[in-house]
């Protein structure tokens, strides 16, 4: 087997056995001479064999690219023979354009917190009309529970939820119900605790900073290695695991003033790698920056990646449904139906607009032909938005089911791709808090510090002594989906209309239109109505909350097409014959034209 790591400033490396081949003798590596900074080793080595690396005999290092880490970050590497696992189903991979994503956990999924638990849930989101899981990140953090965001390892998964085997038979599995599986992965920083990355060589740069801490090299000396490293962990995850597509974290972090973009490079690697192993793949961005060249082809100067969570949509939709006018919610809350009116047909609020939050203009606005609507995700909860609040409250926590239905509606009817975080579903009233497991009693209390700073910088409407500790198992033990709910009201009448809107999703071709001309938007702010209208298809919904509404849904004033009611969530009726529907307080009704 080759080992082989890149330590240019290292004088000597060694290979030192551990586990059960601790008594065997180091193995001294040479110089790749085809390679700067690489050195190489080939000796006998079989899966499961536990290895770390010294540098000028200094203390044993995991090795940066190891795919497996059995005793946690710091801990020594294990050998991954990836052709030892056997798939058992074909997968000709499932493309973005139609989908509806589901925001999962491992660790708070299930009661047991790992990839076999996980997976044999699989089945209630199949027969929901889910057709993509997006996993938090799995790469090694310290204890056994987090959010992941904290990992110290791109290419090893975490041991406690079942390693590098248990996310393949989980991805096997997803397959097997016909889901997709997106992976969320961080390229801009890497976790404080186990980080041996910087006795290897320059992976950090003193050039730019991040919000958590030093940042990724991508343009510094060195940075060629560097980019070619995370380059070569995303690809990984793709091939060796039959990932379908991934989630990149808060892409606005990745300082990169090089000619060519980092993330421009990795586009076109996955691409290529799309093409070889001929099915598709994708890239979704997470990005603060509302910046068009995010998914605009590298041809015309842009990144090239596939699609970009876009939380002016969630600002919109939040402040409509609850009146939240604070910190970066001020913007939207000022006309909240405008907003929403406004991001449901041009996609970004801010599209060089003035950003009270950010004291500046911020943005550019989207062309239609470059960027179709379903390159932008739609969402009304997310891990972020929920776990950001100081008590982690969901929705649930404040807002009727009527007001759940229609948020439902608006976005698994948006002309984007929807998602949905767990448990949303059935109004899931578990809460999704921050919780960390930090053996170092001294990061343990930065963390605790740093999450109440932020708490404070907002007005959440929560009381200090409510808010919760990160490090307190109870925390994570609250946030554990409860799978009895589902079953009770009003949870299971919840169910059952996603389960429609899903439905109707999969049935109606325009609600998966790409043709951005189909999608228009009329809104009454003072009476609180929306009227989305998908070609034929019309979602009328009424935020109201003790008045009836009046929503014209004909095609004209003169000349009202045929209807008929596809659903409906709370009170609602058929079309008059001047195309007008009376929808309830805090209702939705999705009618559509008779052919």
């Amino acid at each position: 087997m080759l080992f082989e790591v890149w330590a240019p400033s290292a004088g000597r490396v060694t290979l030192q056995w551990a586990g059960e081949r601790a008594d065997e003798a180091a193995l001294p590596l040479e110089r790749d001479a085809e390679r700067a900074g690489w050195w190489r080793l080939t000796t006998p080595a079989r899966d499961g064999d536990r290895y770390a690396y010294r540098l000028d005999d200094g203390p044993p290092l995991p090795d940066p690219r190891a795919a497996r880490l059995p005793e946690g970050p710091g801990g020594p590497g294990a050998v991954v023979d990836h052709g030892r696992f056997v798939w058992r189903h074909p997968w000709p991979g499932r493309p973005l354009p139609g989908a509806v994503l589901y925001e999962l956990h491992i660790g708070t999924y299930t009661p047991q917190g790992t990839f076999d638990a996980a997976a044999e849930r699989l089945h209630h989101l199949a027969e929901l009309g889910i057709t993509h899981i997006s996993l938090m990140p799995v790469c090694p953090f310290p204890g056994t529970h987090g959010w992941g965001y904290d990992g110290i390892a791109p290419w090893a998964v975490h041991e406690p939820y079942g390693g590098p085997d248990g996310l393949k038979r989980f991805v096997d599995a997803a397959h097997g119900h016909g889901l997709g599986v997106v992976l969320d992965v961080v390229h801009n920083h890497l976790g404080p605790s186990g980080n041996h990355l910087p006795s290897f060589g320059p992976y950090f740069t003193d050039t730019h900073h991040t919000p958590w801490g030093t940042a990724v090299n991508l343009d510094a000396p060195g940075s060629d290695e560097v980019r070619r490293y995370f380059l070569a962990s995303a690809l990984a995850w793709l091939r060796d695991y039959r990932i379908d597509g991934l989630r990149l974290d808060a892409v606005h972090a990745l300082y990169d003033s090089r000619a060519r973009h980092f993330l421009a490079e990795l586009s076109a690697a996955v691409d290529a790698l799309a093409g070889h192993l001929r099915r598709p793949l994708f890239l979704i961005a997470e990005s603060d920056r509302n910046d068009p060249r995010t998914t605009a082809p590298r041809a015309g100067g842009g990144h090239g990646l596939h699609a970009q969570w876009n939380d002016d949509f969630h600002h919109a939709l939040h402040t409509a449904l609850t009146g939240e006018s604070h910190g970066y919610y001020a913007d939207f809350a000022r006309a909240p139906l405008a907003a929403l009116a406004k991001t449901l047909t041009t996609g970004f609020f801010h599209d060089g607009t003035y950003s009270s939050f950010r004291g500046r203009t911020h943005g550019a606005p989207l062309d239609p032909r470059v960027t179709p609507p379903y390159r932008l995700l739609s969402y009304a909860q997310t891990h972020d938005q929920i776990g950001n609040r100081a008590l982690g409250d969901r929705l649930t926590a404040t807002l009727s089911p009527g007001l759940l239905g229609c948020a439902a509606a608006l976005v698994l009817c948006s002309p984007f791709t929807p998602m949905l975080f767990m448990g949303e579903e059935w109004g899931a009233r578990t809460p999704w808090q921050y919780f960390t497991d930090h053996p170092d009693p001294e990061l343990a209390e930065a963390v605790r510090a740093g999450r109440r700073r932020e708490f404070a910088a907002h007005d959440w409407g929560a009381a200090a002594a409510d808010w919760p500790d990160p490090q307190d198992p109870a925390t994570r033990a609250r946030c554990v989906l409860d799978w009895t709910e589902p079953d009770g009201a009003p949870h299971a009448e919840l169910l059952a209309w996603h389960r429609t809107l899903l439905g109707l999703r999969r049935e109606l071709p325009a609600l998966t239109d790409p043709d951005p001309s189909g999608t228009q938007v009329a809104y009454d702010e003072t009476a609180r109505w929306l009227l989305l209208r998908r070609g034929p298809v019309r979602v009328a919904v009424n935020l109201a909350p003790d008045a009836t509404a009046s929503i014209p849904v004909g095609t004209d004033a003169t000349r009202a097409p045929a209807l008929r009611v596809l659903g409906a969530w709370g009170e609602g009726g058929e079309a008059d014959g001047a195309g007008v529907v009376r929808v309830g307080a805090e209702s939705v009704v999705v009618v559509g034209e008779i052919p």
